[in-house]
């Protein structure tokens, strides 16, 4: 569980050791999964598209359209819970529900054409040329089982015109992560980056970058000319070993030994696992009898939490601080819990210079690859970001002689997502 025990050098090999495979289409935890969406092309300006983004927690509904200077308009926005996060809910249900939050901007559209539809959908998914896309499997727990295996544009369409409301022209759906690629190319024109990387920390955690055609051996030959953006779904690696506390976490989740290297680093297990952790800790007596007794009692940890405990440890509102009422307990307590942290923070570097590596991107500190990074974890954690940059300062740039940019925009999967519906109306 020591981050000190993570080596970057094995951690990133490791990586695109999978990477390749998963390219080649052989046995790999990574899936590499072709996007049909390519970074290049001329973005439509002042076109309405609507935009859908189903994240880990929340279902934002927006129009969206760039202008003439390039800077991007939502309108029509709406945020609600994301169906299935609280509770099981049916096929049916799902895509009623995604309509139902739909309802207000088309209805204020009746007696417009359709719109192109850009649908953000931050699970992994198997996209086809035509743009729609088969969801493998729900993370983050997301409790929809029946809608896995399912196409989601074509079953949208049907919820859609079932409640009387015609269909999109084209639906093109796309990972959060493709999105914040997309989102801080189209938002940075002018800037001198050799490339793009997108990275998200939050809920969950995944990467995407542009590869060329030729090297996605699954495509079949002969090799396509040109590249696409390649959604890796990182967050599923399982080659970087974590210690006995996280095979136990692993257990107790939706899907026991999927997506471990998700569960060591993103927000939705970050602080649950630094509360098993803790667990852990007091069965092997590190703390008082006291704080043991107040610790063991605390029922549903979460990031929220842990973090907050991180950035003020004194605070006793803080269920962690209040069980820790001695300097000795919350020392312990603070060293366990910020080592996941640091251990995230490794990990994170870990994704992202693999997969500048694997592009090729970056070689001229004047022309640096911009990584588009998104994710509430990443910005808002203790320390995460600062250590993050730490390591890929280390060994990307230093070790590896590759320069990158770190690069923020706000509602990255809402434009990108436009910006890959507009893209797909030329």
């Amino acid at each position: 569980m020591a981050a000190n025990q993570i080596d970057m050098e094995r951690g990133v090999r490791q990586f695109r050791e999978e990477m390749k495979a998963g390219l080649s289409g052989a046995g790999s935890s990574l899936q590499m999964i072709p996007t049909f969406i390519s970074a290049e092309g001329t973005i439509p300006r002042d076109q309405p598209v609507v935009v859908l983004d189903a994240g880990g927690t929340n279902f934002r509904v927006a129009e969206v359209s760039i202008d003439s200077s390039g800077d991007p308009s939502i309108t029509d926005y709406r945020k609600y819970v994301m169906p299935g996060s609280k509770r099981h809910v049916s096929k049916e249900e799902f895509f009623n529900t995604i309509v139902d939050y739909m309802q207000p901007l088309l209805d204020s559209r009746r007696g417009n054409k359709p719109l192109n539809l850009g649908f953000c959908f931050s699970y992994p998914t198997e996209i086809y040329p035509d743009r729609d896309g088969r969801l493998l499997h729900f993370s983050k727990e997301i409790k929809a089982p029946a809608v896995e295996g399912e196409l989601i544009g074509a079953n949208l369409v049907i919820a859609l015109e079932e409640r009387g409301y015609e269909a999109p022209r084209q639906i093109v759906l796309l990972n959060d992560t493709v999105a914040t690629l997309l989102a801080g190319k189209a938002t940075s024109e002018g800037s001198n980056y050799d490339s793009y990387v997108g990275f998200i920390l939050g809920t969950g955690t995944n990467s995407a970058y542009i590869e060329s055609n030729s090297n996605i051996g699954k495509l079949g030959s002969p090799a396509q000319d040109g590249s696409q953006i390649i959604n890796i779904e990182s967050g599923n690696l399982n080659r970087i070993a974590g210690g006995s506390i996280d095979a136990a976490f692993d257990a107790t989740t939706k899907r026991p030994g999927y997506y471990r290297f998700e569960k060591m680093v993103s927000g939705a297990y970050l602080g649950p696992l630094s509360g098993a952790v803790l667990h852990e800790a007091v069965h092997a007596g590190l703390f008082s009898d006291e704080a043991g007794k107040a610790l063991a009692a605390i029922d549903g940890f979460d990031t929220i939490i842990i973090d907050n405990f991180l950035h003020h440890p004194g605070n006793s509102e803080n269920t962690v601080a209040a069980a820790c009422r001695n300097e000795e307990d919350r020392l312990t307590a603070f060293l366990l819990a910020d080592n996941i942290i640091e251990r995230a923070a490794r990990l994170a570097a870990i994704n992202i210079s693999a997969t500048v590596l694997q592009e090729g991107s970056g070689k001229n500190p004047s022309r640096p690859t911009a990584v588009c990074a998104d994710g509430t974890t990443l910005y808002k954690t203790r320390d995460l970001l600062f250590r993050t940059r730490y390591y890929l300062k280390q060994y990307l740039e230093e070790q590896q002689g590759r320069y990158i940019q770190l690069i923020h925009q706000e509602d990255a999967p809402i434009i990108g997502s436009a910006v890959a519906a507009l893209l797909s109306s030329t």
